[in-house]
């Protein structure tokens, strides 16, 4: 796997690759792999030659308040891991190569549609942080497909939006969302859980497959469903940020004759944010 810190240089080695006719895939990431990352990279492998990782922790989409400074950087044995994986290219910035000019004065990328709720209802500026160093990646590889996780499923369906409304030639992929054993959604967050919270932390995704067995048994009452399924999270001890059924395509609330639906909630343990989500065909 080769190692680049500078935008000029894997430019280079991806345009030799390009010449040579390889079609190249592309993971962003923000490092701390897991093995959901990895998986992506896998998934990246199938239908490209080469497969370019990035590993840059966004200040851009970060909010006040938000754990910047703390997010677990485990770039050494991030390294091993797409070693193994045999990853082709790992691309590895810093703050100053990804915005030369400082973040205050970079030029944005704004999606204004499906931002201003769910995630980004409570981290306001977060999708417009990712949409531009999104932007910035997909310029720097220009990948001819990119793979992303389905756990940050509002994530995906902004950047398929972008790429739409911006004529880029990048074909999205989505990565189907990786668990423990008991149903918790693989996250670099996950480090953050108490020993005493862990058992309960599968609760978000128990109540996504309750909402979503009772939809597919005919409930419609999409409100009042919302309202039990926070109420199962509270009681497991837990704070709510969401908990919302929504139309698929466009994260509007879900009307009863939608027939793709997907279940989104987030919830906050004592020192981490949790999210997932779970689609379903009525």
């Amino acid at each position: 796997m080769q190692i680049f810190h500078h935008i000029d240089s894997l430019r280079k080695a991806l345009k030799e690759e390009r010449m040579a006719g390889k079609r190249i895939g592309f993971v962003p990431t923000m490092g701390n792999l897991h093995d959901a990352h990895i998986e992506l990279v896998k998934k990246a492998q199938e239908t490209n030659d080469i497969v370019v990782c990035s590993i840059f922790v966004n200040g851009l989409q970060f909010g006040l308040n938000e754990d910047w400074d703390k997010y677990p950087r485990t770039f050494q044995a991030d390294c091993d891991r797409l070693r193994d994986a045999n990853c082709d290219y790992l691309f590895h910035p810093d703050d100053r190569e990804m915005y030369p000019n400082g973040m205050d004065t970079q030029t944005r990328v704004i999606c204004p549609t499906m931002t201003d709720v769910l995630c980004g209802a409570s981290r306001p500026g977060h999708f417009e942080g990712v949409t531009t160093v999104v932007t910035k990646l997909f310029n720097i590889v220009q990948p001819d497909e990119a793979v992303f996780g389905l756990k940050d499923y509002q994530q995906l369906a902004v950047i398929r939006r972008m790429v739409e409304d911006l004529c880029m030639p990048v074909q999205i992929t989505a990565g189907e969302i990786h668990r423990e054993a008991d149903g918790l959604a693989m996250s670099s967050r996950n480090g953050y859980i108490t020993e005493d919270e862990r058992p309960r932390c599968n609760q978000l995704n128990k109540s996504l497959n309750w909402v979503a067995d009772e939809i597919q048994g005919g409930r419609r009452d999409f409100d009042l469903l919302e309202a039990e399924a926070k109420k199962q999270i509270e009681e497991a001890g837990f704070r709510i940020d969401y908990f919302s059924i929504c139309d698929s395509k466009t994260l509007e609330a879900a009307a009863v004759d939608d027939a793709e639906i997907t279940i989104l909630g987030a919830m906050y343990t004592s020192a981490a944010r949790l999210i997932d989500n779970l689609s379903i065909s009525v």
